[in-house]
């Protein structure tokens, strides 16, 4: 009997396939937050809500000064818990609940943060999201075999500094893939 070794995908983008027509991925890009054998949670970062920072922030009646976050976009994280809010920042700090994801970036979904960055005392970069994307047990392994998604290492300029609408095909270019070279529909010889 052979092991098969199981490479986790922490800290790395997930990239939808054009073939993916799941509504609540199509053309996005994920970054994995937490993958283990229980599961995994990411969130989705190139979909971008009708909601700016200034509306959440106002909404938990968090006041603000600061134009330049409040017009940063919120996004839909993924379509599980979309009320939830969850901030991806760099540095990761020390905040009330916080995922250390790696040295460099913490995943927080507590309140101070957000009351820091409104006083102009929080990370450095931040990209807030409502929802996540969750798998079960051995599903986004399955998922993968499927060829649903590309994997690739997070590359934080992509995550805090791309356009939103730029970072499905940021995201492929990493493993030197144009995205509009791969057809919906696969052939077979």
């Amino acid at each position: 009997m052979t092991m098969i070794e199981t490479t986790y995908l922490t800290d790395q983008f997930l990239i939808a396939m054009p073939t993916l027509a799941d509504p609540n991925f199509f053309q996005t890009v994920t970054y994995i937050s937490e993958h283990n054998a229980s599961g995994a949670l990411g969130l989705v970062i190139n979909r971008p809500l009708d909601l700016s920072l200034g509306q959440l922030l106002e909404h938990l009646e968090i006041a603000t000064d600061r134009p330049d976050l409040a017009a940063l976009p919120v996004y839909q994280g993924g379509p599980v818990q979309p009320e939830q809010g969850f901030v991806i920042h760099s540095p990761a700090g020390q905040w009330g609940a916080t995922l250390h994801v790696t040295e460099h970036i913490g995943i927080t979904t507590s309140r101070d943060i957000l009351q820091a960055v409104a006083r102009g005392e929080g990370p450095q970069y931040l990209l807030v999201t409502l929802g996540y994307a969750g798998w079960g047990p051995g599903q986004l392994e399955q998922e993968m075999a499927d060829n649903a998604w590309l994997s690739t290492p997070a590359d934080s300029d992509i995550l805090f500094h791309k356009p939103s609408d730029q970072r499905w095909a940021a995201a492929a270019a990493l493993l030197g893939i144009d995205l509009n070279l791969l057809s919906a529909h696969v052939g077979h010889a």
